[in-house]
This record gives C-alpha cells, structure tokens and sequence, in this order.
C-alpha cells in the first residue's frame, strides 16, 4: 500500500479523463467541487449540467435524458443521492432500468466533522433494495477508476459509493475490476474478512494484527455489493468456517446482510459485522469517529478472534 487518495477523488479524475473516449454527460446538485465532477466540467463544460441544490429533481433529468439513449451520470453526496432522492431513483430510474450511473460521494461516517445528518451509513441497504439496481463500493484510487468505466460499459442503473478521507493505494495499474466479482488479496485457512471500500485496507491491517497472535486469516475486496459474488463467499465459507464482514455502512442491509444472506441460504457459518451497530453518527475528525463507531482494523482484529475462541 501506497500514497493516500480519497476515492472522490479518483472518480472525479475518471469522468474527466473517460469523457474523451465515451459519449456521456455529467449532471450535480451544486457540489461539483466536492464530489469532483468540477473536473469533468472544466473539460467538457457544454456536456455538463449543475441542477442545483434539488436532487430528486436532478434524478428525475438524469432519467429524462436516459430515455433519449444518452448515457448519464448524476452526482452529489450519498446522503442526498440515495436519501433525498430515493423515490426519484427507485421510480424514474430503477423501475424503468435506465442506463444512468450515480455517483455518491462523502459516504460513510468518515465525512467526519460534517455530523450524524451527514454521515451516511445506510446507503447501499437503500440502493441494494431496488430491483435490478447495481451496487459498487470500490477500495482504492486504483479500483475506483476501473469501476467507472466498468459502469459505463454495462447497461442499467448503476449506484457507486466514493468516499471522502483519504485510503491507501491498494492496487496497481494490472488491476481489472469486474461487476459482481470479489478479489481475494490474501489466502488463509483459519478466517475469512470480507471487506469494501475504506475497510479493505484496514481488512489487510487486521490480518498483520492477526498474523502475530497466529491466525491465518483470507481477505477479500468484495467491492460489488450487488450482484455479490456468491460462489467466492461460499467457497471461502467453506474452507475457513467462518466469516467476518467489514464496512463503513450500517451492518443492517449493507454488505454484512447481503454475505449473511447468502450463507443461510447456502452455506450457514459463523458471521461477525463489523461497522456502523444500528446508531447515528457523530462529530469529528474521520479516522478518529471510526474508530469510536467501532471501525478500525483492531475491531476487525477482534471479530476474528471472537469467532477463533
């Protein structure tokens, strides 16, 4: 692991650089210096649209412009992408499966001294409860590239969760990312920690802390929520025996549901959620939150062992 690059930022740097090799417009609700698309628009200005501070509105001309054939990305933060604008996403883009990709920024508790209203833990429950609707959480600079353009190449809606602290550089420039695949960073026999988005690096962290007191521990980026990958859960079920989830999300819906539902139906093991227990957020420099709210590689470290003993 690398320099530290904030996964906002990695996506603002993407629309700017994959506008010049695929046909698409870019719309904000008047955070495009936040959520990065300002970048996208010093570029291509004439394909960009701020639609102010109205985000189910913006949903619903991301969805008119979709119906045209034109493919569509909508930005703002995740707490007004997949809260305010839930009804807008679920009936004008989800219901008739429109080709528009949202970019959801300043997810998570690690938006920090913004507070509980805007640290949004329960984002990819909402999003992963629409029918047919994609859900990506990608864990470096590096992923978060290749997610954009993997979600530009697939056709539907497609929901993609980008943070504001920065994380370390996992992957290098060989990194391929594929819609509803996990990648297995570290093989082990003891544990399995499947992780997403700012909980990957701290996943590997956990199995160094892990390491030492004699625990193999598995690690798995699993950065698409929805599709999961299924076959790679339950064949690491199987070796290990036993799971922990990691994520910077509520542990109801997000990806600790959607691995616990997978395995009670397939392959019932023993299971430890490591995020957001079912609280509000609070005030405060990122990193230090997390850890307060129960995040942070020691926590995960923790689960592991619990399940060991």
């Amino acid at each position: 692991m690398s320099d530290k690059i904030a996964t906002r930022d990695a996506y603002g740097k993407a629309l700017a650089e994959f506008g010049a090799k695929y046909d698409f417009v870019v719309l904000d609700a008047d955070l495009a210096a936040a959520t990065k698309t300002g970048n996208f628009k010093k570029a291509y200005p004439d394909r960009f649209f701020d639609c102010g501070i109205a985000e189910g509105n913006m949903m619903s001309v991301a969805a008119g412009i979709a119906t045209t054939g034109q493919l569509v990305f909508a930005s703002s933060f995740a707490m007004f992408a997949a809260g305010r604008a839930y009804e807008q996403i679920r009936n004008s883009i989800g219901y008739p499966h429109l080709n528009v990709k949202i970019g959801a920024t300043h997810a998570g508790i690690t938006v920090g001294e913004d507070g509980a209203t805007h640290q949004c833990n329960e984002d990819m429950a909402l999003m992963r409860t629409i029918p047919g609707m994609t859900v990506l959480c990608p864990a470096d600079a590096v992923s978060a590239r290749a997610a954009v353009e993997a979600a530009i190449k697939y056709q539907g809606p497609v929901y993609m969760r980008f943070g504001r602290a920065p994380v370390p550089v996992i992957y290098g420039d060989d990194y391929r990312f594929e819609i509803g695949k996990g990648k297995v960073l570290a093989d082990g026999e003891d544990v399995t920690i499947i992780a997403a988005g700012l909980t990957v690096y701290m996943a590997l962290e956990a199995r160094e802390l892990l390491k030492q007191k004699g625990i193999d521990a598995a690690v798995i980026d699993m950065a698409s929520i929805k599709p999961l990958d299924e076959e790679l859960v339950i064949k690491y079920a199987k070796k290990t025996g036993k799971i922990v989830t990691a994520e910077e999300h509520s542990v109801i819906g997000g990806l600790g549901g959607a691995v616990c539902e997978c395995l009670s139906e397939n392959c019932p093991v023993p299971v430890r959620r490591v995020g957001i227990k079912d609280v509000f957020g609070a005030s405060g420099k990122a990193l230090e939150v997390a850890e307060a709210f129960g995040l942070s590689p020691r926590h995960i470290c923790e689960a592991a062992e619990a399940l060991i003993k």
